[in-house]
Order: structure tokens, then C-alpha cells, then sequence
């Protein structure tokens, strides 16, 4: 029998959530891998490996559908690979704007007019409407994404 049809967004959702428990499992894992001995384990690894070995299988199984669907859905021009990849990039882009935002508005004292003093050596001002506009652009295509994922049907 077939699966269910699911949507790409709801697979991203069981994808997070599988990727939660195989942590929990791992340290679970790792809690029951030494006893005392003529002690048990509070939990039996055999039985935790069965269930990691599960959750592996799915998350292989969902990454390859979603990959699948993401690089064969088209938004307009693009694939969705490729707007994701732009929006991963643009918060790459606005992080480091951020810090050196940060650090270019750092005020510095001086105790005496003899102390060297420190200028910004970049336009603050021009940096922030540049930041605000890459920000619209994220939240936008972020957007875009989050729309399309919730539209399109998990490829097989």
C-alpha cells in the first residue's frame, strides 16, 4: 500500500523531529553503555540501537524524497535548492553585517586628548540601510520558501 500523499513541509517537520530523537537516542545511548557489574541498565542498548537503526532509515528515506522535491520544484525561475541556498547565503550575509555593524558603532572613550582616538572605519549608516534591505529580502524569500513548502506534494 502507498504512503500517503505529504506535503514538503510536513516532511521538513518529521525530518527536525527525527533528528531530535536520534540526539535523545545517542545520549541514551551512551547513558546505558557501561554497568556495574551484576547490574543492569536502566535501558536495554540492543533495544535503543533497534530504534535508532528506525529513525535512520526514515530520516535517509525523507532527506533523499526531500532533496528529490526540492531540486525538481520550480518557484518562477528557480528550484527551490536554489532558493534556499540564496536564503542560507543571506543569512550568512546579514550575520556578518550584524557584527560589524556591532563593532564599527563601538563608542570609545578617551581619559585625556593625548589617547589616539578610534574612528569607524566604515558608514554605519549606509551599512544599516543595507543590512534593513537584505532583511527584507530574507524575511520575503523566507516567505516564498515556507509558502511553496506547504503547497507542494513530498516527491516519491
Amino acid at each position: 500500500m502507498r504512503e500517503c500523499l505529504m506535503k514538503l513541509a510536513e516532511a521538513l517537520q518529521e525530518r527536525a523531529d527525527l533528528n531530535r530523537k536520534i540526539g535523545q537516542l545517542r545520549q541514551r545511548l551512551n547513558d546505558n553503555a557501561l554497568v556495574q557489574e551484576g547490574e543492569t541498565t536502566p535501558e536495554e542498548p540492543e533495544q535503543l540501537l533497534k530504534e535508532l537503526n528506525a529513525c535512520l532509515r526514515r530520516l535517509e528515506e525523507l532527506m533523499i524524497r526531500i532533496n528529490l522535491t526540492n531540486s525538481k520544484t520550480m518557484v518562477g525561475e528557480d528550484t527551490l535548492t536554489e532558493m534556499i541556498a540564496r536564503r542560507d547565503c543571506l543569512r550568512t550575509k546579514l550575520s556578518i553585517y550584524q557584527d560589524l555593524i556591532s563593532n564599527a558603532s563601538q563608542k570609545t572613550n578617551r581619559a585625556r586628548f593625548s589617547e589616539i582616538k578610534i574612528l569607524s572605519a566604515v558608514d554605519v549608516k549606509k551599512l544599516q540601510k543595507d543590512y534593513d534591505r537584505f532583511s527584507r529580502q530574507l524575511r520575503q524569500l523566507d516567505n516564498k520558501i515556507q509558502e511553496t513548502n506547504w503547497l507542494t506534494d513530498l516527491m516519491e
